[in-house]
């Protein structure tokens, strides 16, 4: 997925490229830059020249590398352009995939080995996971995320990670029976900060968690969120900037007994109370198991019914679902 945080806004300018040299001794000179320019992402253009997308964020980080540079009795400079000569953006930002993919590979290596293990405990009829494995799982999900932070273009190794993942998440669940696999600690944690801006891709007719999840998308998550509707056919085919939802191998979607309102608002740590409330109406309509046994589900069903019936642009009713969610949650409020 693109992070947009990490992508300018100002066409005018794509690209910071970072120039430097220090001195040859002590070693350690070159590491200590070598280090941080590859924990911000930044792309090994040539030699010493550095690229990064443009934004204030990397802009600093350069400011500070060319100070401590500077104290290590070396030269740096900072130049942003918006295309370089002989070399298209596209190209440059297939460079960028191509370095992810090559870090997202060594994680799918270790997650294919999680993956293995678990189908022979399936094999030989365990009826639950390993914990030391579910842990390991917990602790890939973890360093992918860190990898996706500096993942600007949304690289393909990205996508084909998220669903190993949640291949494997499925593959526990399964072995784990009724166990409680849906509690906390097996929610990946996210940030907020790393999902502004986005594209947002779900279903086609839109309904109850669909609509529960763009409204709390809007409300907490990205104010400036742009939704758009699929068949699960075009899931290999979605946009670099996009973030799937409640559809099959999607980055948000159910985990066993939890509807995807409710996994969202448990990986973002939301601690509303109105919030927490409209998650158990969307999972009494979602999953319908009688665990929360609400009393207002029935009749919000039927006005969202009603939405989806008598509109047939997936936006215009996705727009309606939300505004209804906005008026339950005020009410919850209060």
């Amino acid at each position: 997925m693109e992070n947009k945080k990490n992508v300018t806004t100002d066409t005018n300018k794509n690209w910071l490229m970072f120039f430097y040299t220090v001195p040859s001794k002590p070693v350690n000179n070159r590491m200590t830059v070598w280090r941080r320019l590859t924990k911000a992402g930044a792309l090994h253009f040539k030699e010493s020249v550095y690229l990064l997308p443009y934004n204030d964020e990397h802009y600093e980080l350069f400011q500070w590398l060319v100070s401590d540079i500077i104290a290590m009795n070396g030269e740096a400079a900072i130049v942003s352009i918006s295309n370089i000569e002989n070399t298209s953006n596209d190209e440059i930002k297939k460079l960028f995939n191509i370095q992810r993919n090559t870090e997202y590979q060594n994680l799918e290596k270790k997650a294919e080995d999680i993956e293995r293990k678990l189908n022979s405990l399936k094999k030989s009829g365990s009826v639950q996971a390993d914990t030391k494995l579910t842990d390991n799982l917990q602790k890939l999900s973890r360093e992918a995320e860190s990898i996706k932070k500096i993942d600007f273009f949304s690289s393909p190794g990205g996508r084909e990670l998220d669903r190993k993942i949640n291949q494997i998440h499925k593959l526990i669940q399964g072995l784990m029976g009724e166990t409680h696999y849906a509690d906390e600690q097996y929610i990946i944690p996210r940030k907020i900060e790393d999902y502004k801006e986005r594209l947002w891709i779900t279903r086609k007719k839109p309904f109850v968690d669909r609509m529960a999840c763009a409204w709390l998308i809007k409300k907490i998550i990205d104010k400036e969120a742009k939704f758009q509707f699929i068949d699960e056919s075009e899931i290999n085919n979605v946009p670099q900037n996009s973030v799937l939802f409640d559809i099959r191998g999607a980055e948000f979607t159910h985990i066993k007994d939890l509807c995807t309102f409710e996994v969202m608002v448990r990986s973002f740590a939301i601690k509303d109370n109105a919030i927490k409330k409209i998650a158990e109406i969307v999972h009494e309509l979602d999953i319908n198991d009688g665990k929360h046994n609400n009393p207002e589900a029935n009749g919000i069903e039927e006005i969202l019914s009603g939405i989806k019936k008598s509109i047939k642009d997936d936006h215009q009713i996705l727009e309606k679902g939300m505004e209804i969610f906005e008026l339950i949650y005020h009410t919850k409020k209060t």
